[in-house]
């Protein structure tokens, strides 16, 4: 248990963090599974455009590492370019 008042504050912003990163996190997988599961060309590109909008926001909170973002959005835009 914390001792002191600034690892209790601590305990409390890290517990908010954890909750607000794994919103994130799933957001970021439900907008890739959309691009993954489109079957046409135009609804891909759709999808692709605000995937690559929430990957760069995340990347730049430091929710996930800026070059696991690049890798993804260049996976995506591979995948929707075979459409």
């Amino acid at each position: 248990m914390a001792q002191h008042q600034s690892a209790e504050k601590r305990t409390r912003q890290n517990a908010q963090r954890h909750i607000r990163n794994k919103a994130a996190l799933s957001r970021m997988k439900t907008l890739i599974r959309n691009v993954r599961g489109a079957k046409e060309k135009e609804k891909g590109a759709a999808a692709l455009k605000v995937a690559v909008k929430v990957l760069d926001q995340l990347a730049s909170k430091g929710v996930i590492h800026k070059n696991k973002a690049s890798n993804q959005k260049s996976a995506l835009t591979k995948f929707v370019n075979t459409l």
